[in-house]
């Protein structure tokens, strides 16, 4: 408490006071308390009158001062959560500054990135127009109608944004005159660094840049465009490396500190650029040279000579594109402090091993010296090591991906007579009968576990999985199709773990419990995926798919398979793409979600039985469960706010195509009327 007015009286005051027990200055400190609030008040009503510093309710009321317009359909109200979505700051802050500059192409693309945060491209569509040209001006001004097949970079950019091929007229579509068509980019790139890229032969020659053997197309990393007044180029947005566009500009996209590099060998320096050649690995087929290493961008393969294949390993960085910060990665997280930090891998690590720190752990808590942990991995290696966990009660472990880091565990084949999956253990009930202290907890932070899944016995309190993925099927093949789809990424024995899912992807969970003896188990999924790998298959169940003994609770996440539980206390904002069926009805609900019809769920409110459609259902793929152009509206702005169900809710994708096409209208050139155009 503050004690900042008692000093401020006199000494004799104080002395009285202090003989009776310091009555009054408890009193100040609780009046100095609410004198704190008052000024912080004050300041933040001064930071309210600018918009680089105001609260985001304030953003809105500023642009009404400036005349700035929210999309329509709003009725000129922000509703609440939405302003930094539908006035953004960056936005309303350009106002005038806009305004000065309407009808401008490089306008709208600044507009794209100040409204929805996307890259964008615009093209004065009339200019890729074919038509006769005047005999008065020689053709001048005039695309020609011809397209020459011998120019292949060309036809490389046929349909795209950076199409420069002439087109007939038509009645539809951005062709058209007179007509602006803003390219956008929706996928964000993510780049994974210094990570080890995967083998696929015995002749250890032929390698993907994914650790998981999947093909993965490579992406260009962005840089920021030169000038004000420069409309955007390839350079500038995450377009997909193709072929052809690599071999003519190999030098910009290979290297340190570019797209991508690749090392082989522990060398500190990556393979020189004269030995890259860019090739169709499709089938593997091409047979490289003595000394070349060939790089396929639009499948993410490398391939070496059979006689100078490494022998110390090909580590590989890249970039990839992906819908949102979702499962292990490289983004930014926030992370705990406080418990003491053991470090794994990279210069500054204390051990080499996972299991390592975790025994030192074990020791140093020997006598309940240290009942919290932290396991961090620095780096975005690979680790195939044996990994079983036993937390017991008053003890709390995390383990967990350093900032920056994206690591990987594979589990593997380690034993012959029993599951290999990734063990955390509780004590068993009988242990702790006498123990008054809370049962443990594990955290997995920012990790990436594939080969096997995870499996939870004991009493413990909970597992929270944040920011981790759980390979759906344990692994995928070079297409993208799970290797093993009917196994459970997450198996559920004995355990009186409440399970806690935020921003991660899982694979199937599977429930075993005594539903005599136990209450159902607590299963929290926020901003998350289960995905089984097909919506004909069990996503949540018991073995021989009956009835999970556990509760579920979903929020703005999808569910890719059918549920089969006990009971869900509260669906909302989710979309469930396979049938549900729950033991009790008279529980829970289920609202603004979707829900396969013949389904057996709790009340529903507001719950389309519209199926959904996907861009892609497969994980690995770029657009993994992004909602395609032809979902029905019911689900792509059928959340609470108007926002679309499932994981991406928070994208608030409707809202930022809403503000944008009403930026378009506003300061669209003269006598043109701009599109929005998605590219991915």
């Amino acid at each position: 408490m503050s004690d900042r007015l008692y000093p401020l009286l006199p000494q004799v005051h104080r002395r009285r006071d202090a003989e009776v027990g310091e009555p009054l200055r408890a009193l100040l400190a609780v009046v100095a308390e609410q004198l704190d609030l008052v000024e912080d008040d004050l300041r933040r009503l001064y930071d309210n009158w600018f918009i680089e510093t105001c609260e985001e309710w304030a953003v809105p009321y500023l642009g009404d001062l400036v005349g700035y317009r929210t999309p329509a359909g709003t009725g000129g109200e922000v509703p609440p959560g939405l302003a930094a979505r539908l006035a953004p700051r960056r936005d309303v802050a350009d106002t005038i500054a806009t305004r000065r500059r309407k009808g401008t192409l490089p306008l709208l693309e600044e507009i794209a990135a100040a409204v929805a945060d996307w890259p964008a491209r615009a093209v004065e569509m009339r200019r890729l127009l074919a038509g006769t040209a005047p005999l008065r001006t020689g053709g001048a001004g005039w695309t020609p109608a011809t397209v020459s097949l011998r120019d292949a970079g060309a036809l490389g950019t046929l349909g795209g944004p950076f199409d420069t091929q002439a087109r007939l007229p038509a009645s539809a579509g951005p062709y058209r005159l007179p007509s602006v068509a803003l390219f956008v980019w929706r996928l964000r790139p993510f780049s994974i660094t210094h990570a080890p890229a995967y083998s696929i032969d015995r002749a250890r020659n032929q390698y993907t840049f994914s650790i998981l053997g999947n093909d993965v197309p490579l992406v260009a990393e962005p840089i920021p465009e030169p000038s004000a007044t420069h409309i955007a180029t390839a350079d500038n947005v995450p377009v997909f490396i193709g072929r052809r566009a690599l071999q003519d500009r190999l030098a910009d996209f290979y290297g340190p500190g570019k797209s991508f590099a690749i090392w082989r060998d522990g060398a500190d320096e990556p393979i020189p650029l004269a030995q890259v050649v860019v090739a169709d690995l499709s089938g593997w087929a091409y047979r490289p040279r003595r000394g070349q290493v060939v790089v396929d961008p639009e499948l993410g393969r490398i391939a070496f000579g059979s006689r100078t294949a490494p022998r110390g390993g090909v580590r590989v960085t890249y970039h990839h594109v992906f819908p949102d910060e979702l499962g292990g990665g490289e983004y930014p997280r926030d992370l705990s402090t406080g418990p003491r930090v053991y470090r794994v891998g990279g210069p500054d690590g204390e051990f080499e091993r996972i299991t390592q720190a975790y025994e030192r752990w074990r020791d140093d808590n020997a006598g309940g010296d240290v009942p919290e942990a932290i396991i961090e991995i620095t780096g975005s290696g690979a680790y195939q090591e044996q990994l079983e966990f036993t937390v017991g009660h008053g003890d709390r472990l995390e383990v967990r991906a350093a900032e920056g880091s994206r690591p990987v565990l594979r589990l593997l084949d380690w034993y012959s007579n029993r599951p290999d999956s990734l063990h955390i253990r509780g004590p068993l009930p009988e242990e702790c009968a006498d123990d008054d202290r809370p049962p443990g907890r594990v955290v997995l932070d920012g990790l990436l576990i594939t080969g096997r899944g995870v499996s939870v016995t004991g009493v413990l309190g909970a597992l929270t999985l944040r920011h981790t993925t759980l390979v759906p099927g344990w692994a995928i093949e070079p297409e993208c199709r799970p290797a093993h789809p009917q196994e459970p990424s997450l198996v559920l024995e004995n355990t009186t773990a409440c399970v806690q899912a935020e921003r991660s992807i899982l694979g199937t969970i599977l429930v075993i419990a005594d539903e005599v003896r136990t209450d159902p188990l607590p299963i929290h999924l926020t901003d998350s995926v289960l995905d089984a790998t097909g919506r004909d298959r069990e996503a949540l169940s018991a073995p021989d798919c009956r009835h999970a003994h556990a509760i579920l609770h979903v929020h703005r996440s999808t569910v890719i398979g059918e549920v089969h539980t006990h009971a869900v206390r509260i669906g909302e904002n989710s979309i469930f793409d396979g049938l549900m069926h729950v033991a009790r009805r008279g529980i829970g609900c289920l609202r603004f979600s979707a829900v396969p019809a013949g389904s057996r769920t709790p009340p529903r409110y507001r719950c389309p039985a519209d199926r959904p459609r996907f861009t892609s259902v497969d994980y690995g793929t770029p657009a993994y469960l992004q909602l395609a152009a032809d979902c029905p509206p019911a689900i792509a702005r059928g959340a609470e706010d108007g926002s679309e169900m499932g994981v991406y809710h928070d994208l608030y994708q409707p809202m930022r195509a809403d503000g944008l096409t009403a930026r378009l209208a506003e300061f669209s050139p003269a006598d043109t009327d701009a599109g929005i155009v998605y590219v991915t």
